[in-house]
């Protein structure tokens, strides 16, 4: 997968909060900025299905919207080319201009270029699959993903798949590093689409006061079965989570003693990505 496309979602969603600062005015809400709003969420909720697609009645249960709306503004998105519709399933899924608007943006960022040495160097030390996971709205999307040195890897996620905040041990990170009320919100919003994780608000809301007294967190039973993933987050000078670095490996390999010392290493790259990133500002 080449950069342009790891970033395509966050171009698209920058371009059309941009177009709507345009035609509103900064600070000025109209009657148009909550269809926009809604189509913004669709696309997000849409981007998540990756080539699969997305069901319509999915589309309405994700957003909260009704069955009509979800229709029309989908329906919108498709006449502009964000969004297509799969002939042989009826999936909604990522359409033309998603990518054409990504080859606007092909330079790298500040923080992939902060992050890779410590990424590779933590997926040859530790010898399991590294993740890099930035926050994209309530979304977790991840951008990029080291292979480790042992024989058994755990390739959980792809880089390009997006997971609302609240199901992965990096969104539980990213949701840590926010302030409490804030973090609860989001999980209550995402509250709907937890279903097809098998997970609830509760459980979320637990496991975000877990890493906040440890400093970084544990997801014992991973996405995949017999899995297991510790997290810690790349904040910003003011303290705002950036991204979330993720260890992720058999549960065989993560015992109670391996586990603090992932979870140092993971602290350590964080601190010094976080230097880096202070220094270029």
């Amino acid at each position: 997968m080449t950069l342009s496309t790891i970033w395509t979602f966050g171009v698209v969603t920058s371009v059309l909060r941009q177009s709507r600062r345009q035609l509103t005015g900064v600070g000025k809400p109209r009657s148009g900025a909550q269809s926009l709003r809604r189509a913004l969420a669709i696309l997000r909720v849409v981007a998540a299905g990756r080539e699969a697609g997305v069901p319509l009645p999915e589309l309405v249960l994700a957003t909260g919207l009704t069955r009509p709306t979800a229709h029309r503004l989908v329906s919108v998105l498709m006449e502009e080319g964000f969004v297509e519709k799969r002939v042989k399933s009826k999936r909604y899924a990522v359409g033309h201009q998603v990518p054409e608007l990504a080859l606007a943006r092909q330079s790298r960022s500040a923080l992939m270029l902060a992050a890779e040495p410590y990424l590779s160097q933590l997926s040859q030390e530790v010898g399991d699959t590294v993740f890099l996971t930035i926050r994209t709205g309530h979304d977790a999307l991840c951008v990029a993903r080291l292979i480790g040195t042992y024989p058994v890897q755990v390739l959980s996620i792809e880089v390009g798949a997006r997971r609302p905040l609240g199901v992965s041990s990096a969104g539980i990170a990213i949701l840590a590093a926010l302030p409490p009320a804030e973090a609860r919100q989001i999980v209550l919003k995402n509250q709907v689409r937890f279903i097809s994780y098998r997970t609830t608000a509760a459980m979320a809301l637990g496991q975000i006061a877990a890493a906040r007294r440890s400093g970084y967190s544990i997801r014992h039973i991973g996405l995949v079965p017999g899995t297991k993933a510790i997290s810690a987050t790349i904040t910003s000078l003011g303290g705002r989570p950036l991204a979330a670095i993720t260890i992720a490996a058999l549960r065989s390999r993560l015992g109670p003693r391996r586990e603090a010392e992932v979870g140092e290493l993971l602290q350590k790259s964080v601190r010094s990505i976080e230097a880096i990133l202070r220094r270029e500002r």
